[in-house]
């Protein structure tokens, strides 16, 4: 490509890092730019909730590239810089202050933002969120020893930030609307064993809780008032009620938008030149034969590479299967496929599920849906092989840890 072309991408954590990274490597040399209105270069989220919070990670550690890594590939990064408006018909951007930018080819990495809580006193200063770096910093200076945390959400922001504040000693009270933390992600064979670990780690969960406003004076919280008249006292309130795609571009621009932005296997949006990728992206997935929309890391990560391509001209399509993973306290696992709520007939565990060393397969019929490690290694592309092979299990062979998995086919 000759120097007068233009890629922009817009957003600043880690699919846009990959996506310059990728652009780079595939041979483009035109100018290419990224734009975020973050002041800090991409970085990985997951440590925030992770490693960085818990202090084994370093701030350095969080970034997708050394410090020095844009200049070398020639990469104009905007940093703390807005894009307030998309008009696809002219292929140009508009930033903060008014100044237009023209592209030739345009990624839409613009992530999500944390879900508010709509009740009386979440706008006080100690009710935290966790999205960005900032955020997991005050985390940490708010999870100290005999402080008394109450976090509203049992989905895997909440339980992990609930992990991180007791292992700094806190006091953790999780308030959950369901019956049991990520109900509605994992079902309820693979949720009762997050909802042991939290117990036996001394963890207060209180489930059908409803929370009617969060208390406070002199502008700071001091506690969560339930629908039922309980007053929970608190030091801090972490927030994890889901996420939101930022689709405000894409949508005054006209493009389609629905739960998230919409595109083809090739991560193209429905205006020319413009590509999406990351937790925004509701992308078409041909395995699958539908669209979805992944709010994990792994999609950050690999996205990239297939936008890369299609913005190259180049016809590449994305198919990897979901992934993600999460580490708490003592548990570390790893997820592979997808399942929606009640989208499967069964779960075959295979391993020792009390003591939380298992693998979990999600069954419909006689093939395997997703499966779940947990404590369990090595096995995360066996079981992917077994997905997309669409191959019919047996259930006995499955749940026979003496069975290799590439011999559990009936």
């Amino acid at each position: 490509m000759s120097p007068e072309n233009t890629f922009v991408i817009v957003g600043g954590g880690l699919a846009a890092g990959k996506a310059v990274e990728a652009l780079r490597e595939n041979g483009y040399d035109g100018r290419l730019v990224l734009i975020g209105d973050e002041p800090d270069r991409p970085y990985v989220r997951p440590p925030l909730s992770k490693g960085y919070l818990l202090g084994k990670e370093t701030r350095d550690s969080i970034f997708v590239h050394p410090d020095d890594w844009y200049d070398k590939h020639d990469v104009d990064l905007r940093l703390g810089t807005t894009v307030t408006g998309l008009d696809a018909g002219a292929k140009e951007v508009e930033l903060d202050g008014g100044r237009r930018m023209p592209y030739t080819r345009l990624l839409l990495a613009t992530g999500s933002t944390p879900r508010r809580l709509p009740v009386p006193g979440a706008d006080l200063d100690n009710v935290l969120y966790l999205r960005r770096v900032g955020d997991s910093e005050r985390l940490k200076a708010a999870f100290t020893a005999g402080a008394r945390i109450v976090v509203i959400g049992a989905g895997w922001i909440g339980l992990e930030t609930a992990a991180a504040a007791r292992q700094a000693g806190a006091e953790v009270t999780v308030l959950e609307h369901e019956e049991l933390p990520l109900l509605r992600v994992l079902g309820r064979e693979a949720a009762e064993v997050f909802a042991a670990l939290h117990t036996d780690h001394g963890v207060v969960l209180r489930h059908g809780a409803q929370v009617e406003r969060i208390t406070g004076s002199g502008g700071r919280a001091d506690g969560v008032q339930l629908a039922d008249g309980t007053h929970l006292p608190a030091d801090a309130v972490v927030v994890g009620v889901g996420i939101t795609p930022n689709v405000q571009l894409a949508e005054a621009a006209g493009l389609e938008v629905r739960n998230g932005i919409v595109t083809d296997a090739h991560l193209r949006t429905s205006a020319p030149d413009v590509f999406a990728a990351g937790d925004v992206a509701n992308a078409y997935h041909p395995f699958l034969d539908r669209h979805i929309r992944v709010e994990h890391w792994a999609n950050a990560l690999n996205q990239p590479a297939t936008a890369a391509q299609g913005m190259l001209g180049k016809d590449a399509v994305y198919d990897r299967l979901p992934y993600f993973y999460t580490d708490q306290y003592d548990l570390g696992m790893e997820y592979t496929g997808y399942v929606e709520p009640g989208g499967y007939d069964r779960v075959v565990f295979r391993g020792d599920k009390a003591a939380r060393e298992f693998v979990a397969f999600w069954m419909s019929g006689d093939r395997i849906q997703a499966g779940m490690n947990v404590n369990v290694w090595d096995v995360i592309e066996p079981v992917r092989d077994l997905i997309t092979s669409r191959a019919a299990v047996d259930d006995a062979r499955l749940a026979d840890p003496g069975v290799p998995l590439d011999r559990v086919t009936a």
